[in-house]
């Protein structure tokens, strides 16, 4: 069974690659499509714009592994931590569950796996996953023990409970078409 610090050295070894350790077993991650990137890369964005200006916490991206209790080091497509919870960013593996973790859909991931994977970080203490899907142009917001709650590209996303005041049509997370 492989450690956290094996991870890290695999890591240095191996810089060009994305990994994971899950239940004890390194998981090398495939790059995404580009749309699927794009649309993370725009929701990351979109959260860094509102957080930062207030000083409301850290948004990251999916390089940031978080250490987690009883699941391995695990790294979401973007992610917030209040600002309370981490003062200061950690050289590391941040050693806590993220607050907000969003996942979006590529072409080799399956709807299941995301939101097995959302659902063990929401176990874990995270107060909200959102799961993008631009394949289906939907998303999903899931809380702990809640009624998950499904929007379409007509629909605000908001997360009122952690980002008051923010909000994104779901329209504008998708790539554009340029004419």
């Amino acid at each position: 069974m492989l450690t956290r610090q094996d991870l890290e050295h695999l890591q240095q070894q191996n810089p060009d690659y994305r990994m994971e350790l899950i239940d004890g077993q390194v998981r090398v991650m495939s790059p995404s499509g580009y749309e699927s990137d794009e649309v993370a890369a725009e929701v990351t964005r979109l959260l860094g714009n509102w957080v930062r200006p207030r000083k409301l916490g850290r948004i990251t991206g999916s390089s940031a592994g978080f250490d987690l209790p009883e699941l391995g080091v695990r790294a979401p497509d973007a992610s917030f931590v209040t600002a309370e919870r981490l003062r200061r960013a950690p050289r590391s593996f941040a050693q806590l569950v993220p607050d907000l973790m969003v996942e979006v859909k590529s072409p080799s991931d399956s709807v299941e796996a995301l939101e097995a994977k959302i659902m063990r970080f929401l176990e874990l203490g995270a107060q909200v996953g959102i799961l993008i899907n631009p394949e289906a142009e939907t998303v999903r917001l899931y809380r702990f023990n809640q009624v998950v709650e499904s929007l379409t590209s007509s629909d605000l996303l908001t997360v009122p409970e952690l980002l008051p005041g923010w909000e994104v049509r779901v329209s504008d997370l998708w790539s554009p078409v340029f004419e």
